[in-house]
């Protein structure tokens, strides 16, 4: 076994794994793996300001990549500075492997400074957390770790890396990389099982989640909703183009209410959700979303999601892209000509009215183009007409989402990517990541003036390392959302006409000042047509850049 330092095998182990990016913020437990970037070549290291940002740009990148991605914290503060951001990769499911240092193993005893236990502070939002107490074992938890990381279920994973581990030299067998292979097929009774309900079913509706795109299971997906002539919602917070928005069987997301999906399923006899959240409310309600008596099929790669609080009739643990073509197989096979027939009825039937559907809520966005300050629809329709088709959209705006994936084109399972766990500053540095994934092309970022105030440090990296990302601020100066709630609530605070603690006035935030103070050109827009010009601008020019949208600031029913 060669001897090398802790240092060496790690970066060594990495490349391993297929890393070529590490993002980290470096502190004194840092600096021998830091000494060691000074002599690498293959792993680019990414620097961000501040750690919650730090974490949604490796989230952002280990969604649009699909690839095993690499953060390195320092030690407790910098772990509990990023656990927000880390929550919201856990609930997208992101590959990452999260490293923190950790103090020398020697005197961990003592309890010095920064020091904590590491392993049990991440442990809630990981798969797997370790610290590594032996120079040998290195390679064993990193390759654990990666395998972790990169098997269905996805998810992020946690290393302790104590100094002196990184430090120290000794005889090391690197070891090899393990994968688990993600194409998992349905049990072939489960699968029957469904096809017989599908085949029966007379006005089935399908919910297409993350484990779709995921998968990259479009083609397969559509091919089954065509098969049955079944509409597709996408979950309530649409993380991924979880179904190619212009195909004509989409039909948008379900209100995010109890009675709101009630109101849907109400209208079916039969639900399948592949890979779709069931579903994850913000406030309680006693209405049941689900129709007494309806069945439910439920595939996902996570077993733990089938049948979690609403029972599946059949559940089946799967990849989508492997298992439903079984499926579709298996469902034409038992369809009679008769529910042949049907199902092209209700194929017809589904695609007038969702295109009437689309054209009628396409042209009330665009009546609302003239309108000062800026309305959200119209503002989301006008940027989807005018992106190029192969251009990424990172989507965190909140109040004004509702809408957002029907107005832009998402067509390919990385074209599109939101916020699933609801931890807000994640979509401005999630931007970065996503276009370090994907450099070849265009990565614009549209994103709540709120939400983008946790985060501006990463306007830094993005400066530094001379990324052309696109921000379009959605600057309605307020939480709004809160207000929309604290509305339907019904409550004082609807009745005073006053929110408390909900206002960003007295000062307004200046972004553009705050871009520019960050090394990122920017310009404020007070129409429409000023901010789909200035995209323009900023795509032809190929720099960052950031636009300040003065929007509409109502926040009760219209």
């Amino acid at each position: 076994m060669p001897v090398m330092s802790g240092k060496r095998a790690f970066l060594d182990l990495l490349k391993q794994e297929g890393v070529g990016i590490v993002f980290g913020n470096p502190g004194t437990t840092e600096l021998p793996l830091m000494d060691a970037f000074a002599v690498e070549h293959d792993i680019r290291y990414i620097l961000g300001l501040q750690e919650a940002a730090l974490m949604a740009m490796a989230d952002g990148y280990a969604q649009a990549s699909g690839r095993l991605t690499v953060l390195n914290l320092h030690v407790a503060p910098g772990l509990g500075n990023a656990m927000g951001m880390l929550y919201d990769a856990q609930m997208a499911g992101s590959p990452i492997l999260v490293t923190a240092g950790q103090q020398d193993t020697e005197y961990l005893v003592e309890e010095p400074i920064l020091s904590a236990d590491l392993t049990s502070l991440a442990k809630p939002f990981v798969k797997f957390s370790a610290q590594v107490e032996r120079l040998k074992d290195l390679p064993v938890l990193v390759h654990r770790a990666a395998k972790t990381a990169l098997a269905p279920p996805t998810g992020p994973v946690f290393l302790s890396l104590p100094g002196d581990i990184l430090k120290n030299d000794g005889d090391i067998e690197l070891l090899e990389p393990t994968r688990v292979a993600p194409r998992i097929r349905g049990d072939l009774d489960a699968v029957n099982a469904a096809a017989d309900l599908l085949a029966k079913a007379e006005r089935p509706v399908i919910i297409a989640g993350d484990a779709v795109a995921q998968s990259r299971g479009h083609r397969e997906l559509a091919a089954l909703a065509e098969a049955i002539g079944a509409p597709v919602y996408t979950e309530f917070v649409p993380n991924t183009a979880s179904f190619p928005s212009s195909h004509p069987l989409y039909r948008g997301s379900m209100t995010r209410s109890q009675q709101g999906v009630r109101e849907v399923l109400d209208k079916h006899d039969l639900l399948f959700s592949v890979g779709g959240d069931l579903f994850t409310w913000s406030l309680p309600s006693k209405v049941k979303p689900i129709p007494a008596g309806m069945p439910l099929i439920h595939l996902d790669t996570d077993p733990w999601q089938i049948g979690k609080s609403y029972p599946a009739q059949v559940g089946i643990f799967g990849d989508p892209k492997a298992t439903l073509p079984d499926i579709t197989a298996a469902v034409q096979s038992r369809m009679t000509a008769g529910a042949k027939g049907a199902a092209a009825a209700r194929l017809k039937a589904a695609t007038d009215a969702i295109k009437s559907e689309r054209e009628t809520f396409r042209a009330k966005a665009r009546a609302l183009a003239g309108k000062t300050p800026v309305q959200p629809l119209a503002l989301l329709e006008a940027i989807g007409a005018m992106l190029p088709k192969d251009a990424v959209v990172i989507e965190e705006v909140l109040s004004s989402a509702p809408g957002a994936r029907s107005l832009i084109n998402s067509d390919d399972e990385q074209s599109f990517f939101a916020l699933r766990g609801g931890g807000i500053g994640w979509g401005l540095p999630a931007a970065i990541g996503a276009k370090l994934a994907q450099p070849d092309r265009p990565v614009v970022a549209l994103v709540g003036d709120g939400s983008a105030m946790y985060t501006m440090q990463a306007l830094w990296t993005a400066a530094h390392y001379k990324l052309p990302v696109i921000w379009v601020i959605f600057n309605n100066t307020s939480y709004r959302i809160l207000k929309q709630r604290l509305v339907a609530m019904r409550g004082l605070a609807e009745q005073a006409d006053n929110f408390v603690g909900m206002e960003l006035t007295d000062p307004a935030i200046d972004f553009v000042g705050l871009a520019r103070s960050l090394g990122i050109e920017g310009a404020r827009a007070k129409t429409v047509k000023d901010a789909t010009d200035l995209i323009a601008k900023a795509l032809k020019d190929g720099t960052p850049f950031l636009i300040d949208v003065d929007m509409e600031r109502n926040y009760k029913p219209m």
